[in-house]
């Protein structure tokens, strides 16, 4: 196993050629490897359970994203940006860097709420770094001063911002709950001490400023029946664990956690397989590697088939360290201890009932699959899930996960694949026929509410053939893109088996090829008509129009923005058809209907309409009795019949015929205008019947799409409606025939009931917790505020030891460094002897000695004379007149 963690793949380092100005720059070469030692580290670090939390600081926010993070944070910083000045050495000195590292923890305290998930990985990465700069004190590369971060500015009391999100949060949870049932998703943990939940894998501090907007839809109805942010589920399918699989993720865990003498995890060494063109002889000598990652690839793919195969291939990764590695080495002693650690921690899971391995929420895995209606549903399957706003349109999905919950309802989680009208695209864009595009929408459904099986091909395989012993009456898709639904934007599919579940990721069907590939061809996008005469290329982007909760959009809308760079032209049109001649003169039209000679009743290809488009005005006929035919059609002709069915909700081909819960449309009993053709009725009348109106041109929606109508009651069949006892049938509406009415909506104007006295607050358990959580942080800052003067003086105390010493230092090596130059002045005077004498140093330096002896003592001899003759001339200088003094006394 390679001897030291591979360091941090992101950010990669400069390129750019350093310029070192060595004038300005005190940074020792030792203070350089410092820094990149613990930008690194902090890079390298991990949670126990492999979370990264210095990934939401490694780049910059981004202002198009969070516009307001640069009017709060004043010097934004990153990680990538502290880097990359090592890279450069741009630094001046030690204490400018660790203001920088300093400044990341700092600004994600200030923007951030207390409780949320990037405040949480700031505190981590600042006691990563506080950490490393110790390590650096203690190694003699920097003193404690500079090593301590410094006061950058006061971070604000997020206590009541805190209480309000929370409270917000639990209400949106609540919702979700109410709504759907859905559990966590698998990048959620939930804690059983009520503590915040942490979404892992990738982050954007985006996700923030969404915040005060989530909250200003949640009080509107009407802003949250449309909002995105409301419809997004999770992004990942959520954690459904076997009893096995839930040993072996313990047993991962608990490896994770033991640490050696260095305080460095053991299992640092054992992350990934050393890379090849870095280690070939590893390579050469390790016939089957096997790391973390690989066993953590395989468990998610479903390859173990029981604890023991696991434990296989933990003991071969823990050989291989100690095959390659020497005994006395570090990875040799920790591979040797979390052997024995994995070994007892695998006996210890093996040990424990199964029971205690129950997935929240009661959920009990069935890996096998369900049986449902005769058929086994497992995960991989292509699906076809009822539709709430549509249910000519079923929601073409693939199962991920199949559970059953604690009252014994089976369940599934699919990816939803939406249809082109589904998505807001530009308008021009053309889409394959039968095209679905892969979203991130992972649901949970009932699996009552699965209708039928399909299929979804990969657009490189979709024109050379078709699955093998597929029903030929099940709807085949092909998918090209993905869809983001929240930037709107449909990005090509590259591999197509990261859409799939890792379950069936390694798994192939077999293709019936056909004699020759076909060419794929594009239709233009079938809500191309929503487009408006007065969009602009500067608009917002559409929203689609949402409906039921559980359900993809009712339909999506066009925009004319600019065209994405990555984004295909649309396609040449196809040339005009020649002129076609002139229609016959009409005749008289008669009320005897002729019958159908493409298999479908003349009611079916009829397109009733509740009103007349506007400038359209039909030509006097004959009103169509209502007529109870039951049109027949081939399944390869559904797809078509569908689009043109005057029923308000067709029969699919795909639904069970003997399903006794299916629901038809009510046939209206009221008589209607005689319908306007469209440019498609000469698929199913001949040219005479088309000359029986006058059509004025008119905005029509294009061939492949017709906006579903909208249903407002149902019945059930014959055979279920008989099935009610007729005393119970009589107590609710019922048609002319006696069916019982089922309504889609509740009537108009509902009547909102009042509950007296009701007054809004909080709950009194609310109140409380909030007061105890507001103690507690009272008493938390007050123990600090205690602390901070003892801190201080203890900090004072080191600096002044510190100078002491330094000044010590300092003596001792003045001392040394004299008694260095005597040596250097000694060995150059011997050697210049050495020279002048021809070797006889020991006379040459008695010969010196005499010479330098008698110039010292004529020197001496001439300073006393000059003494001497200095003392005399001061001595004659000052003279006393006494014989003056003498006579001008005695005078008086």
């Amino acid at each position: 196993m390679a001897a030291k963690r591979a360091e941090s793949d992101t950010p990669i380092p400069s390129t750019e050629t350093n310029q070192v100005d060595g004038g300005s720059s005190t940074v020792t070469e030792d203070e350089w490897k410092g820094m990149s030692t613990v930008m690194n580290s902090i890079y390298a670090h991990r949670m126990e359970d492999g979370y990264d939390p210095s990934k939401i600081f490694q780049r910059k926010v981004n202002k198009r994203a969070v516009p307001d993070y640069y009017d709060v944070i004043k010097e934004p910083m990153a990680l990538s940006i502290i880097k990359q000045k090592i890279a450069a050495k741009e630094y001046k000195n030690f204490l400018e860097f660790v203001r920088d590292c300093a400044l990341v923890p700092y600004n994600a305290q200030v923007y951030n709420l207390a409780n949320s998930q990037a405040y949480q990985d700031a505190l981590e990465v600042k006691g990563v770094l506080e950490s490393e700069l110790k390590k650096l004190v203690d190694e003699k590369v920097i003193t404690e001063e500079v090593a301590t971060l410094p006061y950058i500015g006061e971070i604000p009391d997020p206590d009541q911002a805190v209480a309000e999100e929370e409270e917000e949060e639990d209400d949106e949870d609540d919702e979700e709950d109410d709504e759907d049932g859905e559990g966590e998703g698998e990048g959620e943990d939930s804690e059983d001490d009520g503590k915040r939940k942490r979404k892992r894998g990738v982050r954007s501090t985006a996700a923030i400023a969404k915040r005060e907007g989530g909250a200003k839809a949640k009080e509107d109805p009407a802003a949250k029946a449309n909002d995105p942010e409301s419809r997004k589920k999770r992004g990942r399918p959520p954690r459904v664990d076997t009893p096995m699989e839930a040993r072996i993720k313990a047993i991962m865990k608990g490896i994770r956690k033991p640490r050696n003498s260095l305080n460095k995890l053991m299992v640092s060494h054992f992350e990934r397989v050393p890379d090849k063109a870095a280690m070939p002889e590893y390579h050469q000598e390790i016939k089957s590697p096997m790391a973390m990652d690989l066993l953590k690839r395989k468990l998610k793919r479903k390859k173990y088939n029981s604890v023991d195969q696991f434990m296989s291939d933990v003991e071969l990764m823990f050989e291989n360290a100690k095959l390659y590695n020497e005994d006395d080495s570090q990875v040799y002693k920790d591979a040797v201890h979390l052997q024995k650690e994995a070994r007892v921690i695998a006996q210890q899971e093996k040990e424990k009932p199964d029971n205690e391995y129950v997935m929240e929420e009661g959920r009990l895995p069935m890996p096998n699959g369900i049986l449902h209606n005769g058929e086994l549903w497992k995960v991989g399957d292509w699906i076809h899930i009822q539709n709430a706003n549509d249910l000519t349109k079923p929601i073409v999905a693939q199962i991920y996960r199949t559970w059953q919950d604690a009252e014994g309802g089976k369940w599934v989680n699919a990816c939803w694949y939406y249809r082109p009208e589904q998505t807001i695209h530009r308008f021009d864009r053309h889409f394959l026929e039968n095209e679905v595009v892969k979203t991130g929408q992972y649901r949970d459904h009932p699996i009552d509410e699965v209708v039928d099986r399909c299929f979804v091909m990969f657009f490189t395989r979709y024109n050379k053939g078709r699955p093998r012993d597929f029903p030929a009456d099940k709807e085949i898709y092909v998918c090209e893109a993905r869809y983001n639904e929240e930037k709107h934007k449909l990005n090509k599919i590259k591999t197509w088996a990261s859409c799939l579940p890792d379950e069936v990721r390694d798994k192939d069907y077999v293709m019936d090829l056909f004699d020759a590939p076909r060419k794929l061809k594009k239709v233009p996008s079938p809500i191309a008509y929503l487009l408006k005469d007065e969009q602009k290329e500067t608009d917002d982007l559409p929203k689609p129009e949402w409906g039921a909760e559980n359900a993809p959009p009712k339909i999506g809308a066009v925009h004319r923005r600019p065209r994405d760079p990555k984004e295909s032209p649309p396609p040449e049109p196809t040339p005009t058809p020649p002129p076609q001649p002139p229609p016959p003169p009409p005749r008289q039209i008669s009320n005897i209907q002729p019958p159908a000679t493409n298999g479908y009743s003349n009611d079916s290809r009829m397109d009733y309409t509740m009103g007349q488009p506007s400038g359209q005005t039909p030509m006097p006929a004959p009103t169509p009795q209502p007529q109870h035919i039951q049109p027949s059609y081939t399944p390869q002709q559904s797809q078509q019949f569908n689009q043109h069915s005057a029923s308000p909700v067709p029969p699919m081909q795909h639904m069970p015929a003997s399903q006794p819960s299916s629901f038809s449309a009510i046939t209206p009993h009221m008589p209607f205008a005689t319908p306007q053709p469209t440019h498609h009725l000469a698929q199913y009348a001949t040219p005479q019947t088309q000359t029986m109106y006058q059509q004025n041109p008119v905005r029509a929606p294009p061939l492949g799409y017709k906006t579903p109508q909208p249903v407002e009651v149902y019945h059930l069949n014959d055979h279920a409606n008989a099935s009610i006892p007729p005393e119970i049938r009589q107590q609710f509406h019922c048609d002319e025939q006696g069916h019982v009415l089922f309504f889609t909506a509740p009537p108009i104007d509902p009547q909102t009931p009042q509950k007296e006295g009701a007054a809004l607050g909080h709950s009194a358990k609310y109140l409380a917790a909030k007061k105890k959580r507001e103690a507690l942080l009272a008493a938390r800052r007050k123990a600090e505020e205690a602390e901070r003067p003892e801190k201080e003086h203890l900090a004072k105390r080191k600096r002044e030891e510190d100078d002491q010493k330094f000044q010590e230092a300092v003596g001792d090596l003045r001392v040394k460094a004299m008694k260095f130059l005597e040596d250097q002045l000694a060995v150059a005077t011997a050697k210049e002897y050495q020279v002048l004498f021809n070797g006889d140093v020991e006379s040459g330096i008695e010969a010196t000695v005499d010479q330098l002896s008698g110039m010292q003592q004529t020197q001496a001899e001439r300073n006393k004379t000059m003494a001497d003759r200095k003392a005399k001339e001061e001595a004659s200088a000052n003279v006393p007149i006494r014989g003056l003094n003498v006579t001008l006394g005695e005078s008086t």
